[in-house]
């Protein structure tokens, strides 16, 4: 008779918490794999929702809307895990996350492409001035003028942050033949025939098309304002598919006011609305040649398919295997498994000498170590030992009086 495998958290006793309408794919491969308590919300909650309904979660998928503070995971208790089924991790308490143990995941390449096509497909709107077109037509009015309208064709596109999706927009915009320049913080390695910008000044007087794709930190708080549009050569279309609070919006409205600013796409706002049909303000409405759209830039069946499939992929290696590659919150170790042993995870504050008393604490107990590894960050260390079986129950024990203990758990 084969024998039964011990872990601490059979996946009968798994409790699964799925908000803001995650695609199916996740929930079909849980489910196929044998979780079977699963509960799927289809928007985001307030916090004071989510402080009752984390207590007995152990694993939790959220997309960008709703916000995992100390607060939540010091409730969570059960947590294992978090996983972002979309490109950032900004909505997570990623200190509060460490300390507590959580490994966070997220999927930051699934939605490139859809995100990429989209900019390149509002780059020809813009420019072509489809919308104030569409709009007379809607009203009955033939406009059928090709004042101010431009091909794509040998004009220059500036790309802000050069990325994930700022390099697979480059890719696109080349191969419609245009000229193509991009401006990054790090030093990056142009594909095709793009060319970095020395400054962002630099790239902003010469592109025809401004394209931000840059994550919201200190340092790109309105990255684009009164004194950086400046910069732009009059016309300039100007998108936004990155983060709300990269570009000031009073400043763009007064400078597409001016015609300074030809026309613009906006997809994220610094506040946005919870759920589908609440209310939504920005001083962007009813302008001209301005196409406004609720942060859908990722917002395809492929890739919502695509992230579902490539989180829960992460997810299912860190609770089954101890696989934390592609964590922003547990060091990253990925172990092959270790034939006739038991695994236990063990997650401790990073301190001098908790290693050597694991050591000597299971040492002294006559416990055999089959395989060990470690990996540490700036606050926190991950070991994963692989114990004699008809041992690893004693060793579980031991490992849970062990100082600076934040997490231990028997895999399997």
């Amino acid at each position: 008779m084969a024998d039964k495998k011990v872990t601490s958290y059979p996946k009968e006793k798994i409790n699964i918490l799925f908000l803001e309408n995650i695609s199916d794919v996740a929930v079909r491969q849980f489910e196929q794999a044998g979780y079977s308590n699963i509960k799927k919300l289809s928007g985001a909650v307030s916090e004071a929702d989510l402080l009752r309904e984390i207590r007995n979660v152990h694993l939790l998928g959220i997309r960008s809307k709703t916000q995992i503070s100390a607060a939540v995971l010091q409730a969570a208790q059960k947590l294992q895990a978090i996983g972002c089924f979309c490109i950032g991790v900004n909505q997570v308490d990623l200190d509060a996350a460490t300390a507590c143990g959580v490994a966070v995941f997220n999927a930051p390449y699934s939605n490139t492409r859809s995100v990429a096509e989209l900019v390149i497909g509002t780059s020809i709107i813009l420019t072509r001035k489809v919308l104030d077109k569409n709009k007379a037509a809607h009203d009955g009015k033939w406009m059928k003028d090709a004042t101010g309208s431009h091909e794509l064709r040998g004009k220059t596109i500036g790309i802000i942050g050069y990325g994930n999706i700022g390099s697979q927009v480059s890719v696109l915009a080349e191969g419609l033949g245009m000229k193509v320049i991009f401006y990054d913080a790090e030093t990056k390695l142009p594909l095709g025939n793009a060319s970095a910008s020395r400054s962002l000044k630099e790239l902003l007087q010469q592109a025809d098309v401004v394209t931000l794709h840059v994550p919201e930190i200190a340092s790109t708080i309105n990255l684009l304002n009164k004194t950086t549009i400046g910069y732009c050569k009059p016309g300039v279309v100007i998108i936004n598919y990155a983060r709300g609070g990269v570009v000031d919006l009073g400043a763009l409205k007064k400078a597409l006011v001016s015609g300074q600013v030809g026309g613009a796409a906006v997809d994220v706002f610094p506040q946005e609305p919870e759920k589908n049909g609440d209310d939504f303000t920005t001083v962007l409405q009813g302008l001209p040649n301005v196409m406004l759209t609720p942060h859908i830039g990722g917002s395809t069946q492929e890739a919502q398919n695509n992230i579902g499939s490539d989180v829960s992929g992460k997810l299912f290696n860190y609770l089954e295997k101890g696989i934390s590659t592609g964590s922003h919150s547990t060091p990253a170790l990925a172990l092959p498994p270790q034939e006739g042993a038991h695994r236990i995870l063990h997650i401790h504050n990073n301190v001098p000498g908790v290693l050597s008393q694991i050591n000597t604490l299971l040492s002294k107990n006559d416990i055999n170590i089959l395989g060990q590894y470690l990996k540490t960050n700036d606050k926190i260390g991950y070991v994963v030992l692989d114990i004699d079986k008809d041992l690893s129950s004693s060793a579980l024990e031991l490992l849970k009086g062990v100082k600076e203990t934040i997490k231990v758990r028997m895999l399997y």
